[in-house]
């Protein structure tokens, strides 16, 4: 299965994005939380999970989706709303906290929600496949051949929601992709001592009408191929799917982590098998693409990229009566 240029190229502009995107967000976390480490502090309050390293699985997936396709993220968000399409400059705002945001500030970077694009981020273990079913329901009631992904982590196909949504997909022959991004962490507890079966896609075994997929070493090429096998599956009306993908975090669960669960050595050698490194290195070697193009794709993903955080940095906080406005209960 050849992949066209014009994707590839996307792909390898996504990654680069949300890899820089989070660089400077690790920056603008930091602000305010020296020399102690304070988690209410700064411009940028709160917990924060960060995805560096795992930007195959979104842009893999997110290469076949359109804007009427659903996406549900966990908390690690952040490579799955770029690859959707969720406003950069809106997000940002959002995740300072401020009025122009996607939720006007309320929700922050676990809460990110961009209906224009059909993304939401429930920011709970495992709450976002359920969403997923029932946008993938909705779309069958509606006789339409939109898809429904869901990304969780690893240890999150160990929750009953795995299970129950899925045996509901499978029954009811739903559109819903469930991708678990396996970078072999639940926390600071190792896959190997919560899971009881190799890679997640077996699981697919239990229900009937479900297929499942691995991709391997964090490879995005190969995850563009499988999901594109998964995508026109599920909108040819033939059920759900489970992509797990062997991926890897370079950062801790969340800023801050001492990570003293994880050998010294483990990062530096994960680094030297960087996916956007290799695809680079693909699209160099095969032609695809020159230097000079890769490198005029790299400038114009920072500017967008220092725009957005320019945007957030300036928008204002918002007053403190409207703090129930846009609140339902």
């Amino acid at each position: 299965m050849s992949i066209p240029k014009e994707k590839l190229l996307w792909m390898y502009e996504t990654m680069v994005k949300s890899r820089y995107y989070e660089e400077l967000l690790v920056e603008a976390y930091a602000e305010g939380k020296k020399p102690v480490f304070n988690i209410g502090a700064g411009p940028v309050p709160g917990e924060m999970h960060l995805s560096n390293g795992q930007e195959p699985a979104a842009v893999g997936i997110c290469a076949h989706l359109t804007k009427d396709d659903t996406v549900a993220s966990p908390h690690r968000p952040h490579h799955h709303a770029i690859a959707k399409g969720v406003d950069l400059k809106r997000m940002t705002a959002e995740i300072f906290g401020k009025v122009t945001g996607l939720g006007k500030g309320k929700g922050g970077h676990m809460h990110l929600f961009d209906p224009t694009v059909k993304f939401s981020c429930g920011g709970i273990v495992a709450a976002g496949i359920p969403q997923a079913a029932g946008a993938a329901l909705a779309a069958k009631q509606k006789g339409k051949d939109w898809v429904a992904v869901a990304f969780i982590g690893e240890g999150a196909a160990n929750a009953g929601a795995f299970h129950e949504t899925l045996n509901m997909a499978a029954l009811w022959k739903l559109p819903l992709i469930v991708v678990v991004e396996n970078n072999s962490w639940g926390i600071s507890v190792p896959k190997s001592g919560s899971t009881a079966i190799s890679s997640n896609d077996r699981r697919a075994a239990a229900y009937d009408n479900t297929v499942g997929y691995s991709v391997k070493d964090n490879d995005p090429l190969e995850m563009y191929r499988v999901s594109q096998l998964a995508v026109e599956r599920a909108r040819r009306g033939e059920g759900p799917s489970i992509i797990e993908i062997e991926t890897y975090r370079f950062l801790g669960h969340f800023q801050g982590d001492p990570e003293l669960y994880r050998d010294k050595e483990e990062v530096p050698s994960l680094r030297e098998k960087d996916p956007i490194d290799r695809l680079r290195n693909h699209l160099l070697s095969e032609g695809i693409a020159s230097e000079n193009e890769l490198d005029q794709v790299e400038n114009l993903v920072k500017n967008e990229v220092d725009v957005a955080f320019q945007f957030a940095r300036e928008s204002e906080y918002p007053l403190p009566e409207a703090a129930l406005e846009d609140v339902f209960c």
